[in-house]
């Protein structure tokens, strides 16, 4: 495709907005790019260079700018003015993601990871593991750089691992993972999906371009995700620490084993994995099949699965002050990925919660809370929300906090050595935060001042 003079309108200026307007401008494209808050900062400054027409705390006309392909970010929902009047005129509209696709190198091959939890790390684990095996892969994504950004990077005939997201996927419109794997699917997003059924056929579109010859990653164990297994064009390979499969990555005993379909290989034993929980064992297993898949051999794979560190603000180890143990997961944005965060550690818990409610329901987090935190901080909007689902399940020892330096103080005052202080907000961070990254980094720099203060 040429781009030189094309006519592409750009709706939001998050990370992959200015990473695309960017990248079309460098290619050649006439690019408009707007978002409806008034946004300042130095990321601006370069598109305006580029010669990016901007327009900050408002939207186009779009009939009368006609442009010739919409690119949308992935915080801004469908139902927004312009990609609304985009589709009714039927100019296409792409994600980021689409766009880095169409912009690849030749004969690149395409590993795609999504799910509701443990997208991040199964991603940055599949990563290391190709370049352990001394391939030639770029990570990009909604991992945290815009693939778009990571273009440059990628050589021909190499290896891409990208995380994407269900708004991400959203607005595809060809793009085709050679390998796709879907982790698990629980409520999220219901707030910008509708329900449950839309949240799940959003997370399936990973695998609405795949060929015949193409591989889909799915868990056998959980319902949502198998179930999507009849809408895959190629084969499917199953994951479980639940049960023995005939062919997938699986527990039997403490053992993981594999079997593409000529023999059942052994891995590892649980034990000897880097990564600790029983969530990190479901990444363990779907990146084994994605490595797997993707030509990698048992022996370099099982060579990464035992010293990989995991990623920073899931289950995060940040310091031990006065016998207290203090855990970053700040990307725990959901109750499922925070249930999890409970199950990992045996120690009593002192956890703080709390942020933005992304229409989920507190009852079963709260219920899974009884027994294993001693003491619960609440920050945020969703406090009041997850206030009452822990006195409804039975748990009194909580506190609200005002602030989030607040909690901190408050989680650390409550803590005796032996106990866990650990940050899993079971919310997004937007309330008062840009993104759970800096939620997480906040937590750590206050923690280490209380290390300061020993």
């Amino acid at each position: 495709m040429s781009w030189q003079g094309k006519n592409v309108l750009i709706v939001g200026l998050g990370k992959s907005g200015r990473a695309a307007a960017a990248e079309l401008a460098r290619l050649g494209a006439r690019v408009t790019a707007c978002d409806r808050q008034q946004l300042a900062g130095e990321g601006l400054a370069p598109l305006g260079q580029a010669g990016v027409e901007l327009l900050l705390g408002r939207y186009p006309e779009v009939d009368r700018l006609k442009p010739q392909l919409v690119i949308t970010s992935p915080g801004v929902p469908a139902w927004e003015p312009p990609l609304t009047a985009a589709r009714q005129l039927g100019i296409p509209v792409w994600s980021e993601l689409e766009l880095a696709y169409r912009l690849l190198p030749p004969e690149v091959k395409i590993a795609a990871i999504t799910g509701t939890n443990g997208k991040t790390t199964t991603t940055a684990l599949c990563g290391q593991i190709l370049k352990d095996a001394g391939l030639p892969v770029v990570i990009g994504g909604n991992i945290g750089t815009p693939l778009v950004e990571e273009l440059g990077e990628v050589q021909p005939g190499g290896f891409v691992v990208c995380e994407v997201s269900s708004f991400q996927l959203e607005a595809i419109a060809s793009f085709r993972p050679q390998v796709a794997a879907i982790l698990n699917i629980t409520p999220d997003h219901l707030d910008r999906h509708g329900d449950l059924d839309g949240y799940q056929a959003a997370k399936g579109r990973i695998l609405a371009y795949q060929e015949p010859g193409d591989i889909a990653v799915l868990n056998y164990d959980d319902p949502l995700t198998r179930d999507l297994a009849s809408q895959a064009r190629g084969r499917v390979l199953f994951f479980s620490r639940q049960q023995p499969l005939e062919q997938g990555a699986y527990l039997k005993g403490d053992v993981i084993y594999c079997n593409l379909g000529s023999g059942e290989v052994r891995l590892c034993h649980r034990q000897e994995l880097s990564l600790k929980g029983s969530h990190n064992l479901e990444n363990c297993l779907a990146a084994s099949l994605v490595a797997l898949a993707l030509g990698v051999t048992p022996a370099k794979l099982v060579a990464t699965l035992k010293t990989f560190p995991g990623v920073a603000h899931r289950l995060e180890w940040v310091a031990e002050v006065e016998g207290v143990t203090y855990i970053n997961d700040s990307k725990g944005t959901n109750p499922e990925a925070t249930m999890k965060a409970l199950e990992a550690y045996p120690n009593p818990l002192v956890l703080i919660a709390g942020g933005r409610n992304k229409g989920s329901d507190f009852t079963l987090l709260a219920q899974k809370m009884v027994g294993r935190v001693k003491y619960l901080v609440l920050v945020g909007e969703a406090a009041a929300d997850l206030e009452q689902a822990a006195r409804g399940a039975g748990l009194q020892a909580i506190y609200r906090a005002t602030n989030f330096a607040e909690a901190v103080r408050e989680a650390a005052r409550a803590a005796v050595p032996g106990d866990i202080v650990m940050l899993s907000p079971a919310c997004a961070s937007w309330d008062m935060f840009k993104n759970y990254e800096e939620r997480g980094e906040l937590f750590k720099g206050l923690v280490r001042q209380l290390a300061g203060g020993q």
